[in-house]
Order: C-alpha cells, then structure tokens, then sequence
C-alpha cells in the first residue's frame, strides 16, 4: 500500500512548507471481501483529496482515522525559531488520546533537512485495523521577487 500526498502548507497566509504524506503499511486490515480486501486510503487537506478508488466494486468501508497536523506545524515553526540543525533532532513528542487516531507515540524529528513525523493512526469505526503513515514539511525554496 503506497499512496503519495503532497501540499503547501500555509499558516496565517505564510507558506511554510510542502506537505508530503506516504502511506507506508497498512496491517490488521479488516477482510471485506471473499479472502482479502482491496485497500485503498484517502488523504484529505482542506479541500484538497488524493485517493486510489476499487475500480471493480462497490467500496466497501475499512475504518477512517483522523492525524491532527497542528503538532508537526507547531514543531516546524519551532525548528525555524531556534534555527536547530541538528540531523535527527526530536522536536516534539505526541502521545496516544482519547481525543486522537494513535496507535502508539509519535515523534516529530528533524530528518535530511525535513520535519518529518512517522505515526501509526488507529482505524476507527471497524473492528481491526491499523495504517502508518509518513509525514513530512519540507521547506519551500526561495523564489527570486520579479523585477
């Protein structure tokens, strides 16, 4: 299961990044057909929505889950305030809530010149099922203003 996401992220009005979002695995996935299912994931960002759709059937529902990008912003712009290098940094934990899709503790780390956040969400709405997923903001380059 790979399905790639990308999309600026902007936070009052300023761009800060490019958001990418991997699909990385998927494991304890529910079985909705005869002997297996056909997986698919849906990613949304405001309007914005990549998805890989059953072209043979009708869909059928495999859970949703829910990955609030406030914490890796938050990281983001704490990394651009304090101007950390340092290859590997964790910048932020996120623990599993009532309130939140986690699986298990998330770190929010400081990768290749990348915030990246590798989180495993908890299907919800379904009796099994869990999806990781990579997230990453990398920075925008610099666009020269036109003359």
């Amino acid at each position: 299961m790979k399905c790639n996401f990308s999309s600026v992220a902007k936070i009052m009005g300023e761009a800060l990044g490019q958001m990418k979002v991997v699909v990385v695995h998927g494991k304890r996935l529910v079985i909705r057909d005869f002997k297996s299912s056909d997986p698919y994931v849906i990613l949304k960002l405001g309007n914005q929505e990549v998805f890989d759709k059953d072209r043979f059937k009708a869909d059928d529902k495999m859970g949703h889950a829910e990955l609030r990008l406030q914490p890796l912003v938050a990281a983001a712009r704490l990394r651009q305030i304090l101007k950390v290098v340092t290859e590997g940094m964790t910048l932020r934990k996120v623990i599993p809530e009532k309130d939140n899709c986690l699986a298990a503790e998330s770190s929010i780390n400081w990768v290749n010149g990348e915030v990246m956040q590798d989180v495993w969400l908890r299907l919800c709405d379904v009796e099994s099922g869990e999806i990781e997923l990579k997230v990453m903001l990398v920075k925008l380059p610099a666009v020269a203003p036109v003359q």
